[in-house]
């Protein structure tokens, strides 16, 4: 990590974002490793971007927008 990223974090925190919106980020930006990990840490969160990833417009069933 660098001080770059350290000001990139006050940035997005100033945008408001969810938390799992920012995982699901980090894991669409990921390398192998850090995928990896994420994964680990939060399994249910990777299986529902994926779901999402291949549902036609990121809805579920039953979902609206």
């Amino acid at each position: 990590m660098s001080l770059y990223d350290y000001k990139q974090s006050l940035v997005i925190k100033g945008e408001g974002y969810s938390f799992y919106a920012l995982i699901m980020a980090a894991m669409r930006q990921a390398d192998s490793f850090n995928l990896e990990n994420l994964a680990f840490a939060f399994p249910e969160t990777l299986k529902e971007l994926r779901e999402r990833y291949n549902a036609p417009a990121g809805l579920l069933q039953g979902e609206s927008e």
